[in-house]
């Protein structure tokens, strides 16, 4: 009880990713003349438009598609909410010009090579929820294995596609503040997928012995 009422899921969802969402657009429409760089084509411009782009799809499309979902504790929104404020806030100062990429930055292997590992991990990671959300068909109750695209792999295909767009970023940011956001993703993520690794193998008899917790044929 001490962790206070129960919040709806879809309703902790949209609160708790916000304000990493509202933060950074705030700052875009106020501050863009001072964004270094061509608008919408430099360095700065791409990695604060992906950010929003990952939080526009946690905040206004990923909760309403969730279907059914545990509440979550008031204690467990309002933290998440911190953390989202800070995060907001931290990438709209460091991506709005704290952090000063050379224009010709975009055409550096590693810029090129994160921004498509970040396309790639996010893609990974909606398709991966659409996989969850389809185990069951109407009516149906129980357990089933997941099955098709990174589920072939890894227990955790959407954790691993989240970590994968972070990894990305912090790659083509090359930075502190970038490096941060995927180590902190790392931190989160991967306690989660090795506790669901362990129950899909005691769950299931039949659980495919060659598949992984979450990085494909290491962990």
């Amino acid at each position: 009880w001490w962790y206070g009422p129960k919040v709806n899921a879809r309703l902790s969802w949209m609160l708790q990713e916000s304000p990493a969402l509202l933060i950074p657009v705030h700052y875009l429409c106020t501050f863009w003349r001072d964004i270094p760089g061509p608008i919408c084509w430099s360095p700065n411009w791409i990695l604060l438009l992906a950010f929003i782009c990952h939080y526009t799809q946690r905040t206004l499309i990923y909760p309403f598609l969730i279907r059914g979902g545990k509440p979550y504790t008031l204690v467990a929104t309002v933290s998440a909410i911190c953390v989202c404020v800070s995060n907001g806030t931290i990438y709209s100062l460091a991506l709005g010009g704290f952090l000063r990429y050379p224009e010709d930055w975009i055409f550096d292997i590693r810029f090129i090579l994160g921004v498509c590992l970040f396309l790639i991990g996010m893609a990974i990671n909606i398709s991966s929820d659409r996989t969850l959300r389809n185990l069951r068909r109407p009516g149906e109750t129980g357990y089933k294995i997941p099955r098709g695209g990174m589920f072939e792999f890894v227990s955790c295909a959407n954790f691993f596609g989240e970590i994968l767009e972070w990894f990305g970023f912090a790659l083509a940011g090359w930075s502190l503040p970038t490096s941060v956001m995927a180590f902190m993703t790392l931190c989160n993520l991967l306690p989660r997928a090795l506790t669901h690794h362990r129950w899909y193998k005691r769950k299931f008899d039949d659980y495919p012995p060659s598949r992984r917790a979450l990085l494909p044929f290491l962990l």
